[in-house]
């Protein structure tokens, strides 16, 4: 058989290994116990805690600030919404 670039031809038979022979090691998928994989799992979590940037006083204030004045005026929209709604359907039915 020839070896051509970007051939898609099968390996030759002696480059095949049987099912048999082949032997999988456990690497990471590894059976572990319930505690093993439990503690594995919480150092993880620290481990991508460590990578998180955390913002400033400042900046939490800022955010935590237009948070509550973005809520506050849905609010106002909803209930001038809701309050409209309610005297159109009292005028239609009665």
């Amino acid at each position: 058989m020839t070896d051509a670039v970007g051939s898609i031809d099968t390996p030759d038979a002696q480059d095949e290994v049987p099912e048999s022979k082949k032997v999988r090691k456990g690497g990471k998928r590894a059976k572990k116990g319930p505690l093993k994989r439990l503690a594995t799992f919480y150092r993880q979590i620290i481990a991508e805690l460590r990578k998180v940037v955390w913002p400033t006083r400042n900046q939490l204030t800022s955010y935590t600030t237009v948070v509550i004045f973005f809520v506050v005026i849905m609010i106002a929209l909803v209930t001038v919404i809701d309050y409209g709604l309610n005297h159109a359907a009292k005028y239609v039915f009665g």
